[in-house]
């Protein structure tokens, strides 16, 4: 694993430097539009949806859309003032009741390794932690963002989790569960006997994910198969000179077109025309050639 972070948890007067790890990730499938025909990939295009025109990376900016539907547009300027802290501390505000921690309230999930020089105090948090039955309620700053984390621990490491804030939970407003909906005792009695058939523990290793398995035998089926796509290259950039004569090339054409003049190579032309024509073809296609022996 390769950590993507590195810090210390401050609690009291005692440091301890860490890295963090995810210590989840996600294996579903990733799959790619492609065209059917060939297996090209598909590419999209950045166009503004006001006047159609293509636009640059650096023309691009964040936006918020109002209720009203307008946008305010935001600059660099406007994020630069915004209260970001780029802190290397977990700082524990408090050591709360772990069953006072909603579940719902848990978001990503990291690893803390200790420094080899502090193992001894990642060791003494760990085992307080454990000991109280509590977890560490700590904010930490990850890409500029301030956010609240909890500190467990499971199988002998500190885990840290990052937390929601109160106001993404939402509310369950739901109509059909009002206070007249109550069970009888003889349906709450077979809700329980049931409970008690289905009663166990939980083992991870008892569940798999059956469909990512039946997925990835598929896709190994038809590599053995021999049902796969030789997707070419797609062509590289040639650069600005051969975009130059295209367009030089394409200009020619719209002018002679308005003069009511024939296009280069048609019936017609001039052979000094044709000449000029056929040496912009080969003067593009230099390019293409040295890249193939490439």
């Amino acid at each position: 694993m390769r950590a993507i972070w590195k810090g210390a948890v401050s609690f009291g007067l005692v440091n301890v430097p860490v890295r963090l790890y995810a210590a989840t990730e996600n294996h579903d499938v990733q799959f790619r539009q492609v065209h059917r025909t060939d297996g090209g990939r598909i590419k999209y295009q950045r166009v503004c949806s006001i006047d159609g025109e293509l636009v640059a990376y650096d023309d691009i900016a964040k936006g918020y859309e109002t209720q009203d539907g307008d946008m305010v547009i935001l600059t660099d300027e406007d994020f630069a003032d915004l209260p970001t802290k780029s802190s290397k501390e977990i700082a524990v505000e408090k050591f709360v009741p772990a069953d006072q921690i909603d579940p719902m309230m848990l978001d990503k999930c990291y690893y803390l390794e200790p420094d080899k020089s502090a193992a001894k105090p990642y060791v003494l948090l760990r085992d307080a932690l454990e000991s109280e039955r509590r977890m560490a309620l700590v904010t930490v700053s990850i890409r500029t963002r301030m956010t609240m984390a909890v500190l467990r621990v499971r199988d002998g490491v500190i885990v840290m989790q990052t937390m929601l804030w109160p106001d993404e939970i939402r509310s369950p407003d739901f109509a059909a569960l009002g206070q007249d909906q109550e069970a009888t005792d003889k349906e709450l009695a077979m809700a329980h006997l049931l409970v008690e058939q289905l009663a166990g523990d939980y083992h991870p290793e008892e569940y798999e994910d059956d469909y990512a398995l039946a997925l990835d035998a598929l896709v190994q089926a038809k590599v053995e198969g021999g049902e796969v796509k030789d997707v070419p290259k797609p062509a590289e950039e040639t650069g600005e000179v051969v975009d130059l004569l295209a367009a030089l090339a394409k200009s020619v054409e719209k002018a002679k077109a308005a003069r009511g003049e024939a296009p280069s190579g048609a019936p017609g032309a001039s052979g000094s025309e044709k000449a000029a024509a056929s040496g912009t073809d080969k003067g593009a296609a230099k390019p293409s050639a040295k890249k193939r022996a490439g």
